[in-house]
């Protein structure tokens, strides 16, 4: 039985549909991208971040971008969870671990009467509101009247579904653990409930 998820979505620019080590998606939307190869989708459920690849086909995939890659700065993070914390409570969703990361986001919830792409996608966009409310969207120079504002996320997410209280709390351990690998400090948001073994 799924007692609860990791997903992992990343900024936009980050993971290409078609990265040379594999991507969760199934096509690709922009003809520039697309001359540096079709969707590389992949099932697998670990990481495929350490798998070996022609890094400068990769960077000069990422140069095509209609966008320059996003990377958030540590003040952009903090609006991000604040509205990764208001979708939650919204939501009714139990957030048991959440690192912001200058790319990507991790994130460890319960089980929900939603889908997790739902919950996902509302964290999203709870995110980018909370984002374009304190001035510090990255693309806010890029709106239009016609479009708005171009999303700084990547499409869909990658979600491991947890089945156990050991794979729940491995989960948030590597969550936990994941910006200290990267240099980077602990983080803690008040949206986080600890996780109850029984």
């Amino acid at each position: 039985m799924i007692l609860g998820y990791h997903v992992i979505f990343s900024a936009y620019g980050f993971w290409l549909p078609n990265d040379p080590r594999g991507s969760w998606s199934d096509f690709v939307a922009s003809w520039e991208l697309f001359r540096f190869g079709p969707a590389t989708k992949v099932d697998v459920r670990h990481s495929v971040a350490r798998k070996p690849h022609d890094r400068a086909v990769r960077l000069a995939a990422k140069r095509a971008l209609k966008y320059a890659p996003v990377s958030f700065s540590g003040i952009q993070a903090r609006a991000i969870a604040r509205g990764f914390g208001q979708s939650a409570a919204r939501g009714g969703v139990t957030v048991w671990a959440c690192t912001v990361l200058p790319e990507h986001v991790h994130l460890v919830i319960a089980r929900h009467t939603c889908k997790v792409e739902q919950i996902v996608n509302a964290f999203k966009g709870a995110a980018t509101r909370q984002l374009l409310a304190e001035q510090m969207h990255p693309f806010a120079d890029h709106a239009t009247p016609e479009k708005g504002t171009p999303s700084c996320w990547a499409r869909k997410a990658w979600k491991v579904f947890l089945d156990s209280e050991k794979a729940i709390l491995r989960a948030i351990r590597y969550v936990e653990e994941n910006p200290v690998k990267e240099g980077k400090l602990h983080q803690s948001w008040r949206f986080v409930r600890p996780y109850l073994c029984s």
